[in-house]
C-alpha cells in the first residue's frame, strides 16, 4: 500500500520551492501522489522559537557563505536554471499563503500553487504587494481581485492557522517538511529519505 505523503510548505522558502520542483519525478518513480498542505513559516517559527537562517546564523563566520554554495550546487545537481533569488526577500508571506488555503477551498490548488512559486522564485515579484500579487495571479490565469477579497474570509484564516498549527504539532519548526505515513522529514535534502521511505512504506 502506498502511504500518505505531505509536503507542508510555505511560499517563502527557496527551499519549497526547490522541492516543488522535484516533486513530480518522486511521484513517477514511486507512485505516490504528495498532498501540499500550506502552513505560514512566520506562525511555525512563533510556536517553536525558531528562527530563519539568516537570522539564527547571523553571527556565525563563514555560515551563510557555505549554504549559499550549497544552494548553487543543487539547483546545478538537478537543473533548476529558472530560479533566481527573490530581490525583495525575505517575503511576508500571510496573504499569498491564505491564497493558497483559498485556491485549495475554490478547485484552482494546483494551478495557484504552481503561479506563485513562479511569481517568487523565477520572477522575483515583490509577493506581498496587493497589486503585485493582484496582476501576478491575473497573468497566470487566476482571478487575482477574488483572491485576495477572499483571503480576508474568516474561514479562509482560520484554516490557515490550523493547519499551522496541526502541523507544529506533528513536529514541525520550519520549512519544508515532510510526512511519510507518521515519518518526519525536514528541508529540500531529505527529499531522498522521503522517497526511501515511501519505496520501504510501500513494500511493508
Amino acid at each position: 500500500m502506498t502511504p500518505k505523503v505531505e509536503f507542508h510548505f510555505d511560499f517563502g522558502s527557496p527551499n519549497a520551492y526547490f522541492v516543488h520542483k522535484l516533486i513530480p519525478q518522486v511521484e513517477q518513480r514511486t507512485g505516490a501522489k504528495f498532498t501540499y498542505v500550506p502552513i505560514l513559516l512566520g506562525g511555525v517559527f512563533k510556536l517553536t522559537n525558531n528562527q530563519p537562517p539568516m537570522v539564527q546564523f547571523k553571527g556565525v563566520k563563514n555560515k551563510q557563505e557555505y549554504q549559499r554554495l550549497e544552494i548553487v550546487r543543487f539547483i546545478k545537481k538537478h537543473g533548476l536554471s529558472q530560479f533566481k533569488m527573490n530581490p525583495h526577500f525575505p517575503v511576508n508571506t500571510v496573504q499569498i499563503m491564505r491564497g493558497a488555503v483559498a485556491a485549495e477551498m475554490d478547485g484552482q490548488f494546483a494551478k495557484y500553487v504552481d503561479a506563485v512559486f513562479h511569481h517568487m522564485w523565477e520572477e522575483g515579484k515583490k509577493m506581498d504587494d496587493p497589486e503585485v500579487i493582484r496582476a501576478a495571479l491575473d497573468s497566470s490565469g487566476i482571478d487575482g481581485a477574488r483572491v485576495l477579497a477572499r483571503i480576508q474570509d474568516q474561514d479562509v484564516k482560520d484554516k490557515l492557522l490550523k493547519n499551522t498549527e496541526s502541523s507544529v504539532a506533528r513536529g514541525t519548526f520550519g520549512a519544508p517538511t515532510f510526512f511519510v505515513g507518521d515519518e518526519i522529514f525536514f528541508g529540500k535534502d531529505r527529499l531522498r529519505d522521503v522517497e526511501e521511505e515511501i519505496v520501504t512504506a510501500k513494500v511493508k
